[in-house]
């Protein structure tokens, strides 16, 4: 069945989305740029956010790799907290133009219609760290579990395969994790959502069937599945039914026999939030398929490798109450208030796995914690009444993060 279903088309009806949602949204404002919650907001369709989010928080965690030096100790336990302060500083400061957001958002889209045709391309893909010859080859568990968080069409099913993987502290070979999620897919496959309610989604945006995504469906380009810029026509598309000779392959939408279905003129796409709607343009040719931007771990999974382990929900919260404000003693900067301290890659993480994704719970939830005079009010308030709203009881890892994000705010000075 995994054959049925095109590569190549999906990653063709990704840059053509991608370039239609670019159009409506910077046509109007080419100088307008993107910051980090209206980023989470960019599209109705939540996966193809997270994704984005995904590869930006990728190319972030390469921004901080490019300051290593051979000159300077960037392992020193000083230097990580100052990086890490740096890097939360810096992810509150999110920008993105046309230029850099159209890429991500075609990977994106592509991305989201593999997870929901194609779920081992999507493992290797999306749950997998990418294989380089500067990691391991065995994966640990934890680095599994943070890479659920960019999941939400199909985020029970993949939870399902990590939850049911052994537990321990020893890291697990890709192979083994190949042949175990082969497994888990053929006796799982009916939890996977339905691909019409995906499809509906999209076509919402840009005209889709189910039929254009199969290998042989209605739209069949005479072009390689790779993602280089073959499969692009960048120039109008010329008067003569001859297509130009020589060059690079190039598609258009128009001449295959049944393509896809074309976008109307006269009825535009719904339009993200933070944008006015304009009239949709007639097509434009794809833009180049950008290459799939190496997916790294977060950069917060190399600075918390100095944390201790997360204890049990009860002993983390018991802890908070009346214990020495240790962060403080280790030199951990104080913070005057949550919803300043809280980086775009810990509010998402709170975001998603403590308040189920509801964004303004959290918002509400931070914005009462800041305005608390003690710790000991702000940690009887973590746990008797968000822990148990929110059933926190098997998410001690997150929990811990804000109980020592409260601490560092009710340290002494």
């Amino acid at each position: 069945m995994q054959d049925k279903y095109s590569l190549a088309k999906c990653e063709q009806y990704g840059r053509r989305l991608a370039t239609r949602l670019s159009q409506q949204f910077f046509g109007p404002q080419p100088a307008a740029t993107l910051d980090g919650p209206a980023l989470l907001q960019f599209t109705p369709i939540r996966q193809v956010n997270l994704l984005v989010l995904r590869q930006l928080l990728g190319r972030w965690q390469q921004e901080a790799n490019a300051l290593r030096s051979p000159y300077f100790d960037f392992e020193a336990p000083p230097v990580r907290a100052a990086l890490g302060q740096f890097m939360n500083v810096l992810s509150r400061h999110i920008r993105l133009n046309r230029e850099a957001l159209e890429p991500l958002l075609a990977q994106a889209v592509a991305d989201t219609l593999v997870l929901a045709t194609v779920a081992g391309t999507a493992f290797e893909r999306l749950l997998l760290p990418p294989a380089t010859a500067d990691t391991e080859e065995a994966v640990p568990l934890a680095t599994l579990r943070d890479h659920l968080r960019y999941f939400d069409q199909a985020k029970p099913f993949f939870e399902g395969f990590v939850n049911s993987l052994p537990t321990g502290n020893a890291p697990l070979s890709r192979e083994f994790l190949r042949q175990r999620f082969d497994l888990y897919h053929a006796a799982h496959a009916k939890e996977l959502p339905a691909l019409a309610q995906v499809v509906a989604a999209f076509s919402a945006l840009l005209p889709l069937t189910e039929a254009d995504l199969w290998g042989d469906g209605p739209a069949k380009p005479a072009a390689p599945a790779s993602p280089a810029p073959a499969p692009m026509a960048p120039e109008p598309a010329p008067t003569p039914p001859a297509p130009a000779p020589a060059a690079a392959p190039q598609v258009t939408t128009p001449p295959a026999p049944a393509p896809t279905p074309a976008e109307p003129t006269a009825a535009p796409a719904p339009v993200p939030p933070a944008a006015q709607p304009v009239a949709a343009p007639v097509e434009a040719p794809a833009a180049p398929a950008p290459a799939s931007p190496p997916t790294e771990a977060p950069l917060y999974a190399k600075l918390k490798a100095t944390q201790p382990s997360t204890a049990h929900l009860a002993d983390t919260l018991r802890g908070a109450a009346g214990g020495p404000a240790s962060l403080a003693e280790r030199g951990a900067p104080k913070v005057t208030s949550l919803r300043e301290a809280i980086s775009i890659n810990q509010r998402f993480s709170f975001i998603n796995e403590l308040f189920n994704g509801e964004n303004m719970e959290y918002h509400a939830a931070i914005q009462h914690l800041d305005t608390l005079p003690t710790a000991e009010e702000a940690a009887a308030y973590v746990q008797q009444e968000l822990a148990t709203n929110h059933d926190w009881s098997l998410k001690q890892e997150h929990v811990g993060k804000l109980l020592k994000l409260i601490e560092r705010k009710f340290a002494a000075a």
